[in-house]
């Protein structure tokens, strides 16, 4: 990449004063690890603890950056809790020794983020926009990975990475994960069912051949700082960057799932964001029966049949495709109307005249939230979402898997299959995927 590229990232996008980088000053890393941390002192340095485990040459090469963040309007809790973390980071102990540690104080008065911007998205946007000043862009393009203060990584972490990176194409990776153990019964039942839910989802989208079946996990993601300038950085949302990360990041450089090890976020409760993990986890704990349903089988082949009939047919004007998506369904075909598809595909086909383009660029309209939003569409009618004991069988014999029963069999089996730990079973569900799918509504 062009050092003026670069430049004209920092200039114009990146975030910019007050927020500076205190701790290790040192520059030419091959990569960078960033961590927000709001409030996160009694998890924060187990956390870096487990990267500190790696590998002493694959140290050298990563910087470790700590957010240490909250809001102006931040609970006095939280606030007191940063100040602890600040201090101990500027005072770690022998064990932490190894890591080329620094940080970002995002909490102190005056650097606090506002009360009406400030959230995860723009806690990680600050680490990773601080850390390019510290790579090295001479050779290979460095990386830029995210983590959270209370996931746990593995010794094989930063080789992991460090080896996808050096063999993909693509310029973005998920990272294979695996909630770790519950507190008790109850939140084991709570955190296995979300994990389900999660790994459905992503099974679910697999089935009907949607390049967008990845798993959005804050934890579990990361890049070349090549791609992560060209996309234009981090979002500064306050829920879900995440998500809308990914997806503009496999829009502009392709993301891939690495192989060879595995992050390990927490299953704990939290009321910090309107959804996700904790939010879940939260409620369910509190005796919501429907805080985590899961979408049928049916949402996921009318999916599949509406690209399958966009990539057979991408000569097609925009009444005849929708006259074909009323076939498979007269939902699909009210949910395309909603979003405006007539009009996007006539602007499509004008500006793409090759049908590779043409289907590039299908792709990046019909993006990961408009597939969000049809399975939610669908889901409100005819296909009510629904308990796992009725949605995950059938996507097993989809997949041509064996059924298991009970969500920590099921989970187990989800968990080979997608984090890759079982490659001949990984491979037998994308060939399964990529069959001829059958028609819906056939008693599923």
């Amino acid at each position: 990449m062009l050092p003026s590229a670069i430049t004209k990232y920092l200039q114009n996008l990146a975030v910019q004063a007050p927020w500076e980088i205190s701790g290790c000053k040192g520059t030419g890393f091959s990569g960078a690890v960033v961590i927000p941390a709001l409030a996160e002192y009694g998890n924060l340095f187990d956390t870096l603890q487990s990267l500190a485990a790696n590998p002493p040459d694959y140290l050298a090469r990563f910087l470790v950056l700590v957010v240490v963040n909250h809001r102006e309007d931040a609970v006095a809790d939280d606030k007191n809790d940063n100040r602890l973390t600040l201090a101990r980071l500027a005072d770690v102990g022998p064990d932490l020794a190894s890591l080329r540690l620094a940080w970002v104080d995002a909490a102190s008065p005056g650097l606090e983020m506002p009360a009406k911007a400030g959230g995860v998205g723009l806690a990680r946007k600050i680490g990773l926009d601080r850390a390019l000043s510290c790579l090295d862009f001479s050779g290979k393009s460095p990386l830029l990975v995210c983590l959270d203060a209370d996931t746990m990584v593995e010794p094989s972490y930063l080789h992991a990475l460090t080896d996808h990176f050096s063999r993909s194409r693509n310029g973005g990776a998920v990272i294979p994960f695996r909630h770790r153990p519950g507190a008790n019964t109850a939140e084991q039942e709570a955190i296995d069912r979300y994990e389900l839910f999660l790994r459905s989802y992503v099974l679910g989208l697999s089935l009907a051949g949607s390049p967008y079946a990845f798993h959005s996990v804050g934890s579990a993601m990361a890049c070349t700082a090549e791609s992560y300038i060209r996309m234009g950085g981090m979002n500064r949302r306050h829920a879900a960057e995440d998500f809308y990360f990914l997806q503009q990041l496999h829009r502009t450089a392709g993301v891939e799932q690495l192989r060879g090890t595995t992050v390990h976020p927490s299953p704990r409760p939290s009321h910090r964001v309107p959804f996700g993990t904790g939010r879940s986890i939260s409620r369910t704990l509190q005796g919501e029966s429907n805080a985590i349903t899961f979408y049928q089988p049916d949402c996921f082949r009318i999916l599949g049949e509406w690209l399958d009939v966009v990539a057979g047919n991408l000569c097609m004007d925009a009444s005849s495709l929708m006259a074909k998506a009323a076939s498979v369904s007269p939902f699909l075909e009210e949910y395309l109307e909603i979003s405006g598809f007539p009009d996007a595909w006539e602007r499509l086909q004008n500006n793409n005249r090759t049908p590779e383009t043409l289907l590039t660029a299908f792709h990046g309209w019909f993006d990961a939230l408009r597939t969000m939003k049809l399975i939610h569409h669908l889901s409100a009618s005819p296909f009510p979402r629904c308990g796992p004991e009725e949605a995950f069988p059938p996507l097993l014999d989809w997949a041509g898997l064996e059924r298991v029963t009970g969500i920590a069999g099921q989970l187990a089996l989800l968990r080979r299959v997608q984090n890759g730990e079982g490659d001949q079973l990984h491979h037998q569900l994308a060939a399964n995927g990529s069959q001829e799918r059958p028609a819906t509504g056939l008693g599923l």
